[in-house]
């Protein structure tokens, strides 16, 4: 079972999430922001139960290209890093999304709905530009 926001959720919830792990033997994945695990420590009976705690970090810049090869890929297109104008998308993208996942999907997603609708077979700055303000939140540039 995954719970998503786990950061979010009242005693009475997290209580009932461990009544389901006991009865019915299942794995969890507790997903949650910055300090959680500190907030779960404050509750012995859960927190016993917890196997490890991972903290990912922010994308590496290879590996914001990796995935952008893959999603572009997906939509028939090829990244030449070669070519100027797709380098400096890709940097663009990069610099917007700084390592976060979640806004690199967000982004992309829009990117691609763009391009469709411009009948755009290239990644521009200018898409990219377009993709961002398209966006309502997530960006601090």
């Amino acid at each position: 079972i995954i719970i998503d926001e786990i950061d979010r959720l009242k005693i009475q919830t997290l209580d009932l999430l461990r009544d389901i792990y006991d009865q019915n033997d299942v794995g969890m994945v507790f997903i949650g922001m910055q300090g959680i695990e500190k907030r779960l420590s404050k509750y012995p009976q859960l927190y016993s139960r917890i196997g490890f705690a991972h903290e990912f970090k922010k994308l590496s810049s290879s590996e914001i290209k990796h995935i952008l090869e893959y999603r572009c890929q997906d939509i028939g297109l090829a990244i030449d890093y070669e070519n100027f104008e797709d380098y400096d998308a890709i940097n663009r993208i990069i610099k917007l999304t700084n390592g976060n996942f979640r806004l690199l999907q967000r982004l992309f997603t829009q990117i691609d709905r763009i391009m469709e609708i411009n009948n755009l077979e290239k990644i521009s700055s200018d898409v990219v530009q377009a993709a961002r303000e398209s966006l309502i939140i997530g960006f601090t540039e």
